[in-house]
């Protein structure tokens, strides 16, 4: 897939819901305490949909992903029910509860449980309590809509320590079919996915085989999720997932077709959108963190280089005091485990606020540090490394946030 290539789209409401043929909804049913908190959401699709997903690289791995896996075997699914405050991980009756919850949905929806795909996200090593989401499955059948409160609804249900939910959705054409897709995502903490606790679910219309969805999904995740970091670890439960309705209309996609790519990129795209929403809200982050590399050996190693430096925790502090410590930032590129000459470096530092080299041919540059300060204040920042290995087109980008006091604070009673 051409990294360049462009496709018109178009914002739209809606979030899940936005496609053709989907519900969603969400409730408090008990499992968080705080009672003003939903904790538990249903998307689901009115028709057999085509179905992907991808998950933790993490060896210890949810209940949910098991039965999930086991449930898209066949490559097609019809919903996705998830509960937020217990992650059903190394949890007495783990793969037990996954399929109560996907029976539970199974039952509002009138559909085979099979055809349920699962997810949790919360607490490791406690037992997932089944009998608060059974008593809720009337309010959550209540719940189920077809427009942007659906969606919002299942968007909050999914969140943890998120501040705020991350929703989006577009319209756009495939040769003349209008084609619409959207999706909703939870993290804030324990962000470092190698598809943290990171949960995203898409929508679309569009008609796809589960072949090519599935290599869309894994494209897809390459070069968005998998980018992020925020702490550093790999959650236990992380979980990308599509559902394709293909109520669209447009000739089925498969992997040889001249609009996979097209459909990859869109895909790309939102789950971009969502990305940056995920590092921007990393716990107790007060900046978002972006780095580009450009002249690797290639767009693989660009980005390996690029979230080296974004999972640098000396890189995240020294962003957090506004300090242009750039020497941190060789050192992560140093020990990323990619080949290139550190001679040949180039580092600049930008945001709204203007921006300040800092070093050329591996060697730091005289700079205003009170200008480099007022770069660095800024709530969205940019470091751009430029190395002599590749061409200066071969460009690989990775997110994260600040690493601030708060979070500390957060996670040293998140339990309790």
């Amino acid at each position: 897939m051409s990294e360049n290539l462009k496709i018109n789209q178009t914002p739209i409401p809606g979030g899940v819901c936005a496609p053709k043929g989907f519900i969603a909804g969400g409730v408090h049913c008990g499992i968080r305490r705080n009672q003003s908190k939903k904790d538990v959401c249903l998307i689901a699709a009115e028709c057999e949909c085509t179905a992907a997903a991808v998950y933790t690289q993490n060896l210890v791995k949810g209940a949910p992903l098991a039965v999930t896996k086991r449930h898209l075997e066949n490559g097609r699914a019809r919903a996705v029910i998830c509960n937020s405050g217990n992650a059903n991980t190394c949890a007495p009756w783990g793969e037990a509860h996954a399929e109560a919850m996907c029976q539970i949905a199974a039952e509002i929806l009138g559909i085979d449980e099979n055809d349920v795909m699962v997810a949790s996200t919360g607490v490791i090593g406690q037992e997932l309590p089944i009998d608060p989401i059974k008593s809720a499955a009337d309010a959550l059948r209540i719940s189920l809509s077809a427009d942007e409160n659906g969606s919002d609804a299942a968007a909050n249900a999914i969140m943890t320590t998120d501040t705020f939910k991350k929703e989006y959705a577009c319209s756009f054409a495939l040769n003349g079919v209008e084609c619409k897709i959207g999706g909703i995502a939870k993290g804030s903490g324990m962000i470092n996915p190698n598809m943290a606790t990171m949960l995203a679910f898409i929508t679309t219309d569009v008609k796809i085989t589960p072949q090519a969805l599935q290599t869309a999904v894994r494209n897809a995740a390459k070069s968005t999720f998998n980018t992020i970091c925020v702490d550093g670890d790999t959650s236990t439960n992380d979980m990308f997932t599509v559902l394709a309705s293909g109520l669209a209309g447009n000739r089925e996609i498969t992997e040889n077709s001249p609009l996979f790519d097209v459909f990859t990129r869109v895909l790309t795209d939102l789950c971009t959108l969502l990305s940056r929403d995920l590092a921007r809200d990393g716990e107790g982050a007060t900046k978002l963190i972006t780095c580009a590399v450009y002249g690797a050996s290639s767009p693989e190693a660009a980005r390996v280089l690029a979230k080296s430096v974004v999972s640098s925790s000396l890189v995240k502090a020294a962003m957090f005091g506004s300090d242009a410590n750039w020497g941190r930032v060789l050192c992560a590129l140093g020990y990323a485990g990619v080949d290139f000459d550190p001679e040949t470096v180039e580092v600049v530092f930008f945001s709204e606020a203007g921006q300040v080299k800092v070093c050329e041919s591996g060697r730091g540059l005289p700079f205003d540090e009170e200008h480099a300060k007022r770069v660095l204040r800024e709530d969205e920042i940019n470091i751009k490394v430029s190395l002599q290995s590749g061409s200066p087109e071969i460009f690989g980008a990775a997110l994260g946030c600040d690493l601030t006091y708060d979070y500390v604070k957060i996670n040293g009673d998140y339990r309790t």
